[in-house]
């Protein structure tokens, strides 16, 4: 027997006794480090893994995953954690391991050429490349048995081995043809007889409220993802245009989530998916990504959700939603973590088990409540003896509401016994890495609904996220993707992350009226068209900055998808900097958001379903987007009655911003009104008289 310290692992293979180093458990992101004690000789990406294949004359070996993945953590237990199959890595493989969140470029580039080959992509993504990167065979996961005709794991490695040592022309002929697609692929949108204009979106809407699935809401069949960004752009194309039947979609969809198994019905937040059509079983990771989307349509829904006696749905969602975003993601430093796993370990050393820590029996809950309030319980959250899942347990649902206070206040006390308890089962781990674009998006959403609704604590954990970024994340005027325990990791940020944390920059700026966040935004705007542009195609953006790691092709996706693209994402965050920034920066930037929209608009044309976030920009940009100039010298009761009149009655997308007469871009020769506050709509260039009143305000809005 050989004694090896934590990471170390002998190995014979057919170079040989060697010793291998496993060189994970210094890495900044959580997924790498769970691999750290793994027997495979596991490094990260970067030049020297490169250089080692050339030296061996061996293929790499690209394994991509994310930290709450579970059929990453499944391939990992029968497969990196096995001996003879390590053993067998590393013989003929440079082991590369990727954190797919930590470094989306890669993620990028080798899901298009697993896409490519296989026809559907997925994590974890297992890619075998030249040691120049080029990819020649990928796929996601293997099982360590063969089954369903997939071969099994070890088949493989010995299958690509054998190919790579002795038909090394097929292998040389294929990276090549791959290669040559997705540098093809990354050319961008092509160009189009398309303008962003109501025509088009009027159009392109209808076509989107085509594939609703009436019968459970939402779009598509199983598996089933929240439409984050779609049901933000059709709130705002219905703000425009008052088509009913396309509010109904949003409300249909927002409440099946909402009711169903994907929304944790004990503390709030959304799964990232459903395995069925009708939003039953989650898969159940928790994302900060589609928590922060979905926070900012929920925020958007309540705010159109006619006063009731109780607390309405949307508004619900919404507090629950900050609730969980707060208690469960947020960290010491003042970000947000990435996710909560999808397993959960119930034995230390065990294997995950997915969903353990959510799921419930009859008898489970009667153990907790009692027989009295446990069978209410079973049947507000429709659990039964048959189950809705695995071995008679079922996921928590709420097909109903309380009708009167006094059903409320049972219903609550319940959920929070249940939620108590429940906090007392093994957790599921959490990934605490922070990622600056989905930290930017959070910011935006609690900056927007804790304005909208009144609600400062959630606009001051906004503020609290947007220091530790400027703090940590911005290093010598350039984003870092991410970083863990307070200390910003080494992969740089990409277009998402520049162009969200602006969006979020600049929606503080207008929930507390403080210049400082403006100037932040506005550097790091001009910082995102100096390194991300295509000089050859004004409106076209990379993925990637100019001078960041050069890959088989630059990535540039546009498309939206669970997700909207770093493109959308820009538009939008040029968009708002156009109607708030200096003068001299304005003009430059609409006219960068008009090229960008104009590219984009053949998705809005041909492809809508994929265009949400595009649909959400462009609506703002046919609308002028509004603008709510609100001068005041004070915060008295005027000013703020203004202001919340401004956000409850303000469609998506537009500008509010109280200030000082000639303190702001905004506030520009817009003086006081006979001493009072006063308040200046704009749609796009054209302007209303300056009113005093909130109800005057309020019919200007709506007009």
């Amino acid at each position: 027997m050989v004694c090896s310290p934590p990471g170390v692992r002998p190995a014979r293979g057919a170079y040989g006794r060697v010793e291998l180093v496993n060189r994970l458990a210094g890495a900044t992101s959580p997924y790498l480090r769970q691999h750290a004690d793994n027997p495979v000789h596991w490094r990260e990406w970067d030049a020297d893994a490169l250089a080692e294949a050339a030296q061996r004359n061996v293929p790499i070996l690209l394994s991509i995953g994310y930290a709450s993945c579970h059929w990453c953590h499944v391939m990992a237990h029968e497969s990196f954690e096995d001996l003879v199959t390590a053993e067998q890595m590393n013989a003929d493989f440079v082991c590369v391991k990727v954190d797919r969140e930590e470094r989306p470029d890669l993620d990028a580039v080798y899901m298009n050429a697993t896409v490519a080959m296989t026809g559907q992509g997925g994590w974890p993504m297992t890619c075998f490349l030249t040691p120049d990167g080029a990819p020649f065979y990928c796929g996601t996961y293997y099982p360590k048995q063969p089954r369903g005709g997939m071969p099994s794991f070890t088949q493989l490695l010995s299958a690509v081995t054998d190919t790579w040592r002795n038909r090394r022309d097929d292998v040389d002929n294929a990276a090549r043809q791959v290669t040559d697609a997705l540098r093809a692929q990354a050319s961008g949108l092509p160009d189009a007889e398309f303008t962003i204009a109501p025509d088009l979106l009027d159009k392109a809407v209808p076509a989107i409220v085509a594939d609703e699935d009436p019968a459970h809401g939402g779009f598509g069949g199983a598996p089933k993802f929240p439409p984050s960004a779609l049901l933000e752009g059709l709130l705002r194309h219905w703000e425009r245009t008052g088509d009913q039947s396309v509010f109904d979609v949003v409300e249909r969809t927002a409440e099946a989530m909402a009711r169903g198994g994907i929304y944790d019905q004990l503390r709030g937040g959304f799964a990232r998916y459903s395995v069925d059509a009708g939003w039953l079983v989650p898969h159940f990771e928790k994302m900060l990504y589609d928590n922060a989307l979905l926070l900012r349509a929920y925020a958007h829904l309540a705010r159109r959700a006619p006063e009731t006696p109780l607390e309405s749905l949307p508004h619900r969602v919404t507090r629950e939603t900050v609730e969980f975003l707060l208690g469960d993601l947020g960290t010491a430093q003042g970000g947000f973590a990435s996710a909560l796993d999808a397993d959960t370990h119930l034995e230390p050393d065990g294997p995950g088990v997915e969903g353990a820590t959510y799921v419930w029996t009859p008898a489970e809950l009667i153990g907790e409540l009692g027989p009295l309030d446990g069978t209410w319980a079973a049947d507000a959250f429709g659990v039964t003896t048959a189950g809705n899942f695995e071995q008679g347990t079922s996921v928590l649902t709420r097909r109903s509401d309380p009708v009167d206070a006094e059903q409320s206040s049972r219903f609550d006390r319940l959920r929070a016994q249940l939620f108590l308890a429940r906090t007392q089962r093994p957790q599921p781990a959490r990934d605490d890495k922070v990622v600056t674009v989905w930290n930017g998006m959070a910011i935006t959403a609690l900056a927007e609904s804790g304005a909208a609704l009144e609600e400062p604590s959630w606009v001051a954990a906004a503020v609290r996220c947007a220091r530790f970024l400027l703090d940590v994340h911005l290093v010598d005027g350039r984003l870092r993707r991410a970083s863990l325990d307070g200390v910003a990791g080494t992969p740089p940020g990409v277009l998402e992350d520049y162009a969200w944390f602006v969006t979020g920059l600049l929606a503080l700026y207008q929930a507390t009226g403080e210049p400082d966040w403006l100037a932040a935004a506005q550097l790091l705007l001009d910082n995102t068209i100096d390194h991300f542009a295509d000089p050859e195609r004004p409106g076209s953006w990379f993925d990637t900055a100019d001078d960041a790691e050069t890959l088989v092709a630059r990535p540039r996706d546009p498309v939206d998808g669970a997700t909207p693209s770093g493109a959308s994402a820009l538009a939008e965050a040029l968009l708002t900097a156009s109607a708030v920034a200096d003068p001299d920066r304005a003009v430059r930037y609409r006219e960068l958001a008009d090229q960008t929209l104009a590219l984009g608009a053949i998705l809005l044309a041909r492809a809508p379903r994929t265009a949400g976030n595009w649909l959400s920009v462009a609506e703002a940009a046919v609308r002028g987007p509004y603008q709510v100039a609100i001068a005041a010298t004070e915060k008295s009761a005027t000013t703020m009655e203004l202001l919340a009149a401004a956000r409850a009655c303000a469609p998506g997308g537009s500008i509010i911003l109280a200030a000082p007469p000639n303190t702001a871009p905004l506030l520009t020769g817009r003086p006081l009104v006979d001493g009072a506050p006063a308040a200046y709509v704009c749609r796009g260039s054209v302007c209303d008289l300056p009113v005093t009143d909130p109800a005057a305000l309020t019919d200007s809005l709506r007009r």
